[in-house]
């Protein structure tokens, strides 16, 4: 069975044709493609939905405008939300045409010009008999028996359905528009985190661990919020705040925050019924480089005047200390028992740090642990600013190197003390000399 559709260029256009819950296989519908660039262009065909009581479940075949170029993947809908696609870690783009077929051999595929595959689903040969799409918005492969061979739910993306379940060591990724970094939520052994990712480092930002230090085996959204597992036992959870079931868990692509949706017939939106950060200064990408997240939640811009752009192998760098702020990612390189001096120059020395924080552990100590970071970003206003040193680096007044102005102002100190003391002692030794010079002579005359 093939299916052709051609979109009429404009800014959105949607085709539905829906069949039953399911495609067979030798299924095979083509998209046509706009030959010249429309920003914000897309062009869907529905495919197959679920029976049930709206919002439904959806599954179609995308293109969209993105970088220039022209999108296409396989995605799934719930309503109006997209809560999977084949491109989310990948993109397929493609020019002339985007093509979905579920093969003889029963191979899910999304193709391109000139037959170019750019996404399968890598069960050729496994006896796949027909694509369907189950209530809990799985999109499955399933041979005669209806035995599973490929599913959704084991390719998380950014959100988790209802039902599903996540076991430890996987996540679920977000990537916030036109920037280097992404978020992650991870299911670790001993806790489940939000992390902020660039290049090669990592920081968390909110992080939950169950009770009793016990090891996670698995996540699962159900009725009564996300459900922590250790094995079969039950060691922690995620409680909705509203009578509704959730209906999805999401890792926001804009914010990086986690949230819990559920859907109001009310309103006919999904709103969340619950949300890991509630505060705007505590996600880590409220405020641009080099800004302060202030109490009012606002943004000031520290006052640096020279580009900051690349410090790495420029001459002339110091550490600047920011009063009364702290950052809220956690990670990074640490070094413990060093002094605020020594965390300084571990940042001077280090062309990928950009910042520092330094924590004491109480006022008494003389050392404490140092924190380094890649980006400076997060930072915000914070009350105790005893036991917290947050300090980036900056353009130094000299070039003679980095770190040298520091050295030299000390040098300059050093200078000026000795010449001070120098003189000092010149003086205080001629009003000495002077004296002692008056007694001889007065006690000559009294000799006479």
């Amino acid at each position: 069975m093939k299916f052709y559709f051609l979109f009429v260029l404009q800014l959105q256009f949607l085709v539905r044709t829906i069949s039953d819950s399911e495609i067979q296989i030798g299924y095979q519908v083509t998209l046509a493609i706009p030959t010249d660039y429309t920003k914000g262009f897309t062009g869907r065909a529905f495919l197959i939905e679920t029976e049930q009581m709206p919002p439904k479940f959806r599954a179609a075949i995308n293109v969209e405008a993105v970088d220039e170029k022209y999108s296409c993947s396989l995605d799934v809908f719930l309503a109006d939300v997209r809560v999977w696609s084949s491109g989310h870690l990948s993109r397929f783009y493609t020019t002339e045409k985007c093509v979905l077929e579920l093969t003889k051999d029963g191979d899910l595929r999304l193709k391109g010009q000139k037959e170019r595959v750019g996404w399968r689903s890598g069960t050729s040969g496994q006896g796949v008999e027909r694509l369907y799409l189950l209530r809990t918005g799985n999109l499955v492969l399933v041979d005669a028996g209806n035995f599973i061979k490929w599913q959704t739910f084991n390719f998380p993306t950014d959100i988790m359905l209802w039902g599903q379940g996540l076991s430890s060591q996987t996540r679920l990724t977000s990537f916030p528009t036109n920037s280097t970094q992404f978020y992650s939520f991870e299911i670790q052994y001993n806790k489940i985190a939000l992390y902020i990712n660039f290049d090669k480092w990592k920081y968390s930002y909110w992080e939950l661990r169950p009770p009793g230090e016990q090891n996670i085996t698995h996540l699962q959204l159900t009725s009564n919020g996300l459900v922590i597992f250790g094995g079969r036992q039950k060691i922690g959870r995620i409680t909705s705040t509203t009578p509704e079931p959730p209906r999805f868990l999401a890792l926001g692509g804009s914010t990086g925050n986690l949230g819990i949706y559920y859907y109001s017939s009310e309103k006919g939106k999904f709103e969340a019924s619950f949300q890991a950060i509630n505060s705007t200064c505590d996600l880590p990408l409220a405020c641009k480089p080099y800004s302060i997240c202030t109490s009012s939640g606002s943004c000031s811009q520290i006052n640096i005047q020279e580009s900051l752009d690349d410090l790495c192998g420029r001459r002339g760098t110091e550490m600047m200390e920011l009063q009364g702020v702290a950052s809220v990612l956690n990670g990074g390189v640490h070094q413990a028992n060093v002094t605020k001096e020594e965390c300084s120059n571990l940042c001077l020395d280090d062309c990928t740090c950009s910042a520092t924080q330094y924590a004491i552990a109480d006022e008494d100590s003389r050392t404490g642990q140092c924190s380094l970071y890649r980006m400076a970003r997060g930072i915000k206003k914070i009350e105790d600013r005893r036991r917290v040193i947050y300090m980036v680096k900056v353009v130094a007044g000299t070039r003679d190197g980095h770190g040298k102005n520091s050295r030299l102002k000390k040098w300059m100190v050093i200078l000026i003390v000795v010449v001070d003391g120098f003189i000092l002692f010149v003086v205080l030794g001629g009003l000495g000399y002077c004296v002692l010079r008056k007694r001889r002579k007065a006690s000559r005359q009294a000799n006479n």
